[in-house]
């Protein structure tokens, strides 16, 4: 869209936007980041899980509501994809980034792991915006709402290991995934009907964390 299109319409305000269910979908999926991250930060990882466990759920349908709605002008899209790319770097770059130092107590060592996340993530979410996807079903590497289904099941096994074990397990964990989230690799796209296994998986998760925590 060309700027002078934009500006030319500028007389938009930004709330009018909000107006639309699947930006209502994303900014919802915001609010459940952000509880992640004060529940990192205060020491309830369980409950931070929770938060990231929705984040994805709520990441993963508003695109759905987003297609599905009839009517919607570019300009509803244009913002709606701005917004979920910034809310994605939220929810699965700096989330688990402070999940990582909270969980190290915020050491200096566990730093260079957080920063590499919320960098690995912004770079892979600034490429993505620029090139999307290879055809409609394939990503280019692993895409980052999968390393926070896979981080909420590898938190099963902290109460089986000590702190500082579970904290180097971890931490090599992310790494790993952020590799693959760079790598020039294939991977299939999750379609619409894995929602309806994330959904109970999320649910069961969630009541799981919460009565552990």
């Amino acid at each position: 869209m060309l700027r002078r299109e934009i500006k030319h319409n500028s007389g938009y305000s930004m709330l009018y936007f909000m107006k639309d269910p699947s930006n209502i979908c994303s900014i919802t999926g915001l609010l459940s980041s952000f509880l992640g991250i004060y529940f990192s930060i205060t020491g309830k990882y369980y409950y931070a899980l929770i938060g990231l466990l929705w984040a994805v759920i709520f990441d993963w349908a508003d695109g759905i509501i987003a297609r599905k709605l009839k009517n919607r002008t570019d300009y509803h899209r244009a913002v709606g994809t701005q917004l979920d790319s910034l809310i994605d770097i939220v929810s699965f770059g700096i989330l688990p980034a402070v999940i990582l130092l909270s969980f190290g107590k915020f050491k200096p060592a566990f730093l260079p792991g957080a920063f590499l996340i919320v960098a690995g993530g912004a770079v892979r979410l600034s490429y993505f915006n620029v090139f999307g996807m290879i055809d409609k079903n394939t990503y280019k590497g692993l895409a980052l709402d999968n390393n926070a289904i896979i981080l909420s099941f590898i938190f099963i096994f902290d109460r089986f290991l000590s702190r500082k074990v579970f904290s180097a397990v971890l931490y090599a964990v992310m790494l790993i995934l952020l590799a693959f989230n760079l790598a020039p690799i294939r991977t299939r796209k999750l379609g619409a009907g894995w929602l309806y296994i994330l959904i109970p998986y999320t649910v069961i998760m969630s009541v799981y964390y919460a009565s552990i925590q």
